[in-house]
């Protein structure tokens, strides 16, 4: 990972997601644009969202760290805090970022939020409706929604080293 117009600060994030991933998280650099990762998460344990894998697309702007990266689901999802374009209700993505966070903490976060939506705080404002009229059906609904893509794309995932990759054939929207 040799780009020399890249801040240090970015070379040595990347080195250590790379090299030290965080459980149930992948997220690399592309080839063409090192300030762009792919990112998949998978669904946290005894959450709506468990069995499922999430790829996200992350992007560092000129101005990081100072200012903070760009987030966002291509995997459709149903939880109140993202809404159907895959933009995220975070507040360290917006308000609340410091130069101090890093990718790493961005992503835990997210995966962190999967575990614990806020309805309180929402992006999709019928689904926080529905979280809050009947959170057990709402649940079922996220439940339902990662089963129907799990299905429907079991065929191009594959396991490599117990986290599961998703293969490039896959519309992107859905994978």
């Amino acid at each position: 990972m040799a780009n020399s117009n890249l801040p240090r600060r970015i070379i040595k994030e990347t080195q250590r997601l790379l090299s030290e991933p965080a459980p149930g998280i992948s997220a690399s650099p592309s080839e063409e644009n090192m300030r762009y990762f792919n990112v998949m998460i998978l669904g946290p344990t005894q959450s709506p969202y468990e069995g499922g894998v999430f790829k996200l697309e992350l992007f560092l702007p000129e101005e990081y760290p100072m200012a903070p990266p760009k987030v966002r689901f291509l995997t459709k999802i149903y939880h109140p805090n993202i809404d159907k374009l895959g933009r995220i209700c975070l507040d360290i993505l917006k308000d609340k970022w410091s130069p101090a966070l890093q990718i790493r903490t961005v992503l835990l976060s997210i995966q962190a939020l999967l575990s614990a939506p806020n309805p309180d705080d929402p992006l999709a404002d019928n689904v926080a409706k529905h979280w809050k009229a009947n959170e057990t059906e709402a649940v079922e609904t996220g439940d339902n929604l990662v089963a129907f893509l799990a299905a429907k794309y079991s065929r191009f995932f594959s396991s490599d080293a117990g986290f599961i990759l998703c293969s490039q054939r896959v519309d992107p929207c859905l994978c």
